[in-house]
């Protein structure tokens, strides 16, 4: 397996072990439902496991690349389906390798906004529990 399609193979799986080993160490995630991004793979890690657990039916649908490492290095982009509470959502993951395959960042984009909503909502709950004394993982915001 390229080292580049670990991290949808994982997913895709719902391998989360699996998926935590293809992100880079100092990984950055920019969440739909998130004001600041999370940083580290601990902490990207954690959160992907609660979309995981929230996210229902999900599915990949498509994949775009940008292998051109001469203009700023490969991006992947995966368009998915899924339900949050039964409302049906459309999102993209965009995703930044470094040389190694690792992935470097992760930006989630999700519409439409009654299902986004839902997500924020159902999502700040289970990090606030999953953390609760510091009210989710270090560093990050609250939803709005």
């Amino acid at each position: 397996m390229m080292p580049v399609r670990a991290f949808r193979e994982a997913v895709e799986l719902r391998d989360m072990t699996a998926v935590e080993k293809t992100l880079a160490a100092d990984v950055t995630f920019f969440s739909p439902v998130m004001v600041r991004p999370y940083r580290g793979r601990t902490k990207v890690a954690a959160f992907l496991r609660v979309l995981s657990e929230v996210l229902q039916e999900f599915r990949y649908t498509q994949e775009l690349w940008n292998d051109s490492r001469d203009e700023g290095g490969r991006t992947h982009v995966l368009l998915f389906d899924a339900r949050v509470e039964h409302k049906p959502l459309q999102g993209v993951d965009v995703l930044e390798y470094d040389a190694a395959g690792l992935v470097t960042s992760l930006v989630v984009m999700v519409r439409p906004l009654p299902a986004a909503m839902t997500l924020a909502r159902t999502v700040g709950a289970r990090m606030e529990q999953d953390t609760p004394a510091a009210g989710g993982p270090a560093g990050a915001a609250r939803p709005r």
